[in-house]
């Protein structure tokens, strides 16, 4: 595959993501997936949507978890309800990861991603060794599977997921740079960020924002591509000299309106690949 080829967030059945037919009609050539629901997360599943990716030309990239009770209202919230942070839902969603990662591997697809959640700042912190633990063990039933395991970006700082990584060791511990997250939670210039933590990226979201008036306390808000904060023309740049060649993920929360899907999706489309052209020629 030829280098940032451009993908969509997608999902089967959880409402998340860009629908299916305008992904057949905008003939993008990669998605990451949001995980099916339980259910659907088998062997037979996983060879139906198999069969509707290569009649559609689609590739899946990436297979993301997410929970029941997660919350994204405000980021108390977040920090309460998200990801294997939470310690009184972190071993049933370890369990349930594993599924996802199972199913991902039953997808052929080798990167499975999630967002971990708050994890402390200070390494002493009561709850800092228990989510090292958690992650550890996660990493190690994806690398069972012969995968990755992807780690959003947004809820730290790009130092502090440096830490992380570091205090988790584990070799398929990867990033999952999301640019406008770093905007939305307020943690740092997405692109000092991406800089800092180059050498773990593995994967992209291509996705804008605008800063809150106080970051780290309230959200910034997501926009358009190209409408925000970020200034894609220099991430891509700085994607390009930190030598990432993955595809160009592009996601976009907003409602499952075909029309609105179709438009917004297309101009984001679009930049990417006049920014594509103009940097790597």
């Amino acid at each position: 595959m030829d280098p940032w080829p451009i993908g969509v967030f997608a999902s089967v059945d959880a409402g998340l993501g860009v629908a299916w037919d305008v992904i057949a009609e905008l003939s993008v050539p990669t998605i990451q997936l949001h995980a099916p629901h339980p259910e659907k997360r088998n062997q037979a599943s996983a060879e139906d949507f198999n069969a509707q990716l290569h009649q559609m030309g689609v590739k899946c990239t990436a297979v993301f978890g997410g929970f029941e009770g997660e919350s994204y209202a405000d980021i108390p919230t977040v920090v309460r309800t998200v990801g294997l942070v939470p310690p009184e839902t972190r071993q049933s969603r370890l369990a349930e990861m594993r599924q996802i990662s199972d199913f991902a591997k039953c997808l052929g697809c080798d990167t499975v991603a999630l967002h971990l959640g708050f994890v402390p700042h200070d390494t002493a912190a009561k709850d800092y060794a228990p989510i090292v633990d958690v992650t550890r063990q996660l990493c190690d039933h994806c690398e069972s599977n012969g995968q990755f395991l992807h780690l959003e970006t947004g809820q730290e700082t790009a130092d502090g997921l440096l830490q992380f990584i570091d205090q988790v060791d584990r070799a398929n511990l990867k990033i999952n740079f999301d640019p406008a997250n770093m905007i939305l939670y307020g943690t740092g210039d997405p692109i000092e960020a991406l800089q800092k933590v180059g050498q773990h990226v593995r994967s992209v979201h291509c996705k804008d924002g605008t800063w809150s008036d106080k970051p780290g306390e309230t959200w910034g808000a997501e926009v358009p591509l190209g409408q925000g904060d970020v200034g894609m023309e220099n991430y891509l740049r700085t994607l390009h000299q930190i030598g990432y060649t993955g595809p160009l993920t592009i996601e976009r929360e907003i409602p499952q309106d075909p029309d609105r899907q179709r438009a917004e999706i297309g101009q984001a489309i679009e930049l990417l690949k006049r920014l594509r052209s103009e940097i790597l020629g």
